[in-house]
């Protein structure tokens, strides 16, 4: 098996085997705690420009199949992995990982000691990393990974975002059935014939309602469109260059703002369309859509040390006292007090760090969360939350008229390092 090399941009060096495709890869090093769900991970637009190393040791023991991906493809610049199993065992796999990894051209590199990598990240922070079956000298390896762009400032939206808008018509999993399509009527025996206990049971939003929704795509995953779908909703997707004025053209009853990767701040012109919707719609963000507003509203984001990675996450609902266990994949964070005082409210918070997990606006119908409510992969405490946009658009449908945003200065730019974490 040929040899692999992951070098750290401070000079740190693991040899391991390759794992996936042979080449070289750079990219931001980041530890992902979730024990399963590495197809979707692999396949989550927001960890463009980013290497992801899991830190369960066995990855790749139910292989890969095809309803299991988050977007067209995958987007992760390279996989670290303690053992890639490469006799995996599922009823629904088509291929092993290893084979994934190499019909996309994913370097990947095996036998290194992940968790000795992931202390090593903890202690010192997510950094700039290589990982190359074809170059032999860790000291030129490090030099590569030292002279990486790196993350912030740039705009990794434009490298996921979709080219033109399109229609999105499936909805749910289920056992049994697949994915539905809402264009096509159902034929849900579930209430006859149950061949699975249903975990979720039925979605609350009022049956016969349809929503008009635009999502602006910043590396949106299919699973949150799922939600979207089966919670009521008539989906448009558009590419994330879309004007205010284009997304108000098509009459939607609420916009949504994806996650996506990298900086928020490298995406400026989308902080500025997200500034024009506010007050003319209601707006629901999660994870990088959430770092948006809170630039649109304001406020500063701020890069945190190793990021949030993984499907274990504690977050408290500060209404209601209730603590979700949720998927989380980001990197920067809002900083709520740097939001004009009197303008939003705190409604979630990290249990592990505290650090801005949701926020909703005092005014205005505009809220959103740092984590993954879609969960895909992950538990399934916060689907709630698509209920609650429903309801939002439920209660503005009546009232079109533009309310005036008071107080918003423009936004204010961070300066690197002025935020501790």
């Amino acid at each position: 098996m040929k040899s692999a090399i992951l070098a750290l941009a401070d000079g740190t060096v693991f040899e391991g085997r390759a794992f996936g495709a042979e080449g070289e890869c750079v990219g931001e090093v980041v530890f992902n705690t979730a024990m399963t769900g590495y197809q979707e991970i692999l396949t989550d637009p927001s960890y463009k420009g980013q290497i992801v190393c899991m830190t369960y040791p066995l990855i790749g023991n139910y292989g890969i199949n095809p309803e299991d991906i988050e977007s067209q493809r995958p987007f992760v610049e390279g996989f670290i992995v303690k053992e890639g199993s490469p006799y995996p065992s599922n009823w629904r796999k088509s291929k092993t990982l290893e084979a994934y990894l190499q019909e996309w051209g994913i370097v990947g590199i095996q036998g290194i000691d992940t968790r000795a990598l992931t202390k090593h990240i903890r202690d010192q922070g997510a950094m700039e990393g290589v990982i190359s079956t074809v170059d032999s000298s860790p000291h030129s390896l490090v030099e590569k990974a030292r002279s990486s762009p790196g993350l912030i400032g740039r705009d990794l939206v434009k490298e996921v975002t979709c080219s033109e808008s399109f229609q999105w018509w499936q909805g749910e999993w289920r056992w049994g059935h697949g994915y539905s399509d809402d264009r096509v009527p159902t034929t849900d025996d579930r209430e006859h014939k149950r061949v699975q206990l249903d975990l979720f049971g039925e979605r609350t939003s009022v049956v016969g309602q349809r929503f008009q929704v635009v999502a602006i795509d910043c590396g949106i995953k299919y699973n949150i469109l799922r939600q979207l779908v089966s919670t009521g909703c008539d989906v448009v997707v558009v590419p994330a260059t879309t004007t205010a004025n284009e997304i108000l053209a098509l009459d939607p009853d609420g916009i949504f703002i994806s996650n996506g990767p990298g900086d928020p701040e490298g995406v400026m012109h989308l902080v500025e369309t997200t500034r024009q919707l506010l007050g003319k719609r209601p707006i629901f963000g999660i994870c990088l859509g959430h770092q948006i507003l809170g630039l649109a509203l304001g406020g500063r984001t701020y890069k945190l040390k190793f990021g949030h990675h993984g499907a274990n996450h504690p977050v408290k609902e500060l209404h209601t006292g209730k603590v979700e266990v949720t998927t989380q994949n980001h990197g920067f964070a809002v900083d709520i007090d740097s939001i004009p005082s009197g303008e939003v409210e705190l409604t979630h918070v990290n249990l592990n760090d505290g650090t801005v997990e949701g926020m909703r606006h005092l005014r205005l119908p505009v809220f959103s969360v740092q984590y993954h409510p879609e969960a895909s992969p992950g538990p399934h405490d916060s689907r709630y939350l698509f209920d609650r946009f429903v309801a939002l658009m439920e209660r503005n449908r009546c009232t079109r008229e533009p309310v005036e945003l008071l107080h918003v200065e423009g936004t204010r730019i961070r300066q690197q390092g002025s935020i501790a974490t």
